[in-house]
């Protein structure tokens, strides 16, 4: 997974709550990345921004520290798992209205069955799964590659 990440040269890797901290602190260590949580609403520590986004059952919000990354900074976001791409197409329109750059999400589980790549967000980058459910990858100028 380091090796698929780094081609995409980030700054940073962002973590979703809980899981995907686990994955993303010790690859940012590999790569020698920074590392960012994106946390469930009032868990993190400080000035915050936040995202609220629509599950199918309710709503649900993200936040990061306000000043936890620099404008420009390239960000590749990771979990454990793609399902629907309602959670990692919030946790990028999170990281972008804070100035990120994202050119990659990275996870060890895809749901193929429930489309998460087809959600415009995650038609606009590069997504990958390690695990056959979905291990193919699609990139910006070649969508559903795989």
């Amino acid at each position: 997974m380091a090796e698929a990440i780094k081609k995409h040269k980030p700054d940073v890797l962002a973590g979703i709550e809980s899981r995907g901290f686990l994955l993303a602190a010790p690859l940012a260590l590999a790569l020698g990345t920074g590392f960012v949580m994106l946390r469930k609403q009032g868990k993190l520590p400080g000035i915050t921004v936040r995202h609220t986004y629509a599950l199918e059952y309710g709503t649900d919000t993200i936040e990061i520290q306000a000043d936890a990354l620099g404008k420009g900074k390239r960000v590749v976001l990771v979990d454990d798992l793609l399902a629907t791409g309602g959670t990692m197409a919030a946790a990028i329109r999170l990281l972008e209205q804070v100035g990120a750059v994202v050119p990659a999400a990275a996870c060890i589980i895809e749901l193929t069955f429930l489309e998460g790549r087809d959600d415009p967000i995650a038609q606009s980058l590069s997504t990958f799964a390690v695990l056959p459910d979905g291990a193919g990858a699609f990139n910006r100028a070649d969508n559903h590659a795989g």
